[in-house]
């Protein structure tokens, strides 16, 4: 566990921390006991400072050994980043992109390669790696390095990651990794002030129409098809308003069209938006991103572009608009949040997608990330499947609705509760809605003053009846759409009819109560 720092010792630049040297001891000492050919693993959460260490690790590391280095990424962009942070580390290193030129090699001790041009320059025996002694993998999480594995039989490999779970299950990290070193938690950093912390709002949504692609990932299309409906859309707009109004937010999206359906509803509400995709040209994307760091209150929606490899430390918050069944983008999305800025010390992430229930907390300390490693299959397992998710949610009122129904100590009804109980008293299921509409009408009619405001309270539980709604048509097992609207639509009307007839009794059982 970190203790306070000093803030005379958290200077910017080349400046380590005591945690960041600590962990280059640790794989320091791995580099004089394990063989030439050991593949070490080192985790640390996103803003940790990972390019900060393995670029100290590649300044001393050319200081003591007679071989060169060679650091992997698997975006240009990332490639450039890194070539930066060395360079201010003092080490010379050469960028191996599609249009280097490769006659001067000799001249430097370290390079700096995108996996892929990396792989076809091997081929092509462009590069002479004869002499690498370390090669370092940056997000190596990813499995498109391992192909490249069989080049460098002879070399230390070092890979560093957030989180090392494997983008495929069928490649587990384990298979190519000798052992894994944990840094820093996410609550110590927070504890520390190193990283802001994360107010998490979760908004429960229906996930179940979601399609599971061949990556283990939800397709875009079926994630557009919910993410782009009016319902969704709401959602999303009230829960900005609610939680992120005037922030400079980050919203993720799986699919651009979806983003672009993002951008219209923020657009034709007034607000400073901008849409980002791979599509974009790099000097639009220079000039959007340029105009989001200078933009007090900005709003930039994307898709998955700026998981990596996007440092704006002035965000102050995430919205999820989107769910994902990897864990890595979880942690991705949210760490863009996560840099401490002058007076930040924390920001708000909404999620939209279950991911908070699937995952747990952001920086939770259930996650034990060597059991993960080593044990990969285990842990995905142990994930709780859509239908699952949405079996233990309890529908919670908005703050403002909740508001109106201040008087009622109690708003939730329990839907599968009064259901077990229906079919164990051999009663029909048609009396679970029956119940549910009584509750309903008790808690109106128990925060109005006449008729008139109890009819317009019914208005407010819109989200609760369809939530209501399709517990129920889980319970019975029949859940088609045009079942789900034609039933949404009688509970209505009964409600309301039931509260007219039922008014003045109802009222006066509750006034003699009080």
């Amino acid at each position: 566990m970190l203790t306070t720092v000093d803030k005379e010792e958290r200077k910017e630049g080349k400046e380590l921390y005591h945690y960041q040297k600590g962990a280059i001891e640790k794989i320091f000492d791995c580099f004089e006991s394990a063989a030439e050919d050991y593949h070490l693993l080192y985790q640390l959460p996103t803003g940790g400072g990972k390019t900060v260490i393995f670029s100290e690790i590649v300044s001393q590391y050319l200081k003591t050994r007679k071989k060169k280095v060679l650091v992997m990424t698997h975006r240009i962009e990332l490639c450039k980043q890194t070539s930066s942070v060395l360079t201010e580390f003092g080490v010379a290193n050469k960028v191996v992109d599609s249009k280097a030129r490769l006659d001067d090699q000799k001249d430097f001790d370290c390079f700096v390669a995108m996996v892929e041009t990396l792989n076809n320059r091997l081929k092509d025996d462009k590069l002479d790696i004869s002499d690498i002694g370390l090669v370092i993998i940056d997000e190596a999480h990813y499995n498109s390095f391992t192909k490249l594995f069989k080049f460098f039989d002879k070399s230390f490999i070092l890979g560093v990651t957030a989180t090392p779970l494997s983008s495929n299950i069928e490649l587990p990290m384990t298979d190519n990794y000798n052992e894994l070193i944990v840094g820093e938690s996410i609550e110590s950093l927070i504890d520390n002030r190193f990283l802001a912390k994360a107010n998490m709002f979760s908004y429960n949504v229906g996930l179940t129409s979601l399609v599971v692609g061949a990556n283990g990932d939800y397709t875009v299309k079926s994630s557009e098809d919910l993410y782009t409906n009016n319902e969704m859309l709401s959602k999303l707009m009230e829960a900005y308003t609610e939680r992120c109004a005037g922030q400079k937010t980050l919203i993720f999206n799986n699919g651009i069209n979806t983003s672009l359906f993002v951008y219209d509803l923020f657009r034709r509400a007034g607000l400073p938006i901008a849409h980002l995709d791979n599509t974009t040209t790099k000097k639009e994307r220079a000039n959007i991103l340029k105009w989001f760091k200078n933009t007090p209150g900005a709003i930039l929606t994307s898709v998955s572009i700026l998981t990596t490899g996007f440092d704006e430390p002035s965000v102050e918050a995430i919205i999820l608009n989107r769910a994902t069944k990897s864990l890595t983008l979880y942690y991705q999305m949210i760490g863009r949040g996560s840099r401490i800025y002058k007076a930040k010390d924390s920001f708000n992430v909404i999620d939209l997608g279950n991911n908070f229930h699937r995952f747990g907390p952001w920086g939770s300390t259930n996650l034990d990330w060597q059991r993960i490693f080593k044990y990969p299959s285990h842990y995905l397992d142990g994930i709780l499947s859509d239908e699952d998710l949405e079996n233990n949610f309890k529908y919670e009122m908005p703050e403002a609705i909740r508001l109106s129904f201040s008087k009622s100590e109690e708003v939730y009804f329990d839907i599968n509760k009064t259901y077990i109980e229906s079919i164990r008293r051999g009663e029909s299921s048609k009396v679970v809605l029956k119940r549910s509409i009584e509750q309903h009408a008790k808690i109106c009619i128990e925060n109005s003053e006449d008729i008139f405001d109890a009819l317009t309270l019914i208005k407010l539980l819109d989200d609760d009846i369809e939530f209501r709604i399709n517990r129920y048509s889980k319970c019975i097992s029949k859940s088609t759409h045009n079942f789900l609207a034609w039933l949404k639509e009688d509970y209505k009307k009964k409600l309301r009819s039931f509260l007219r007839l039922n008014f003045d009794v109802i009222k006066s059982e509750l006034s003699l109560k009080s």
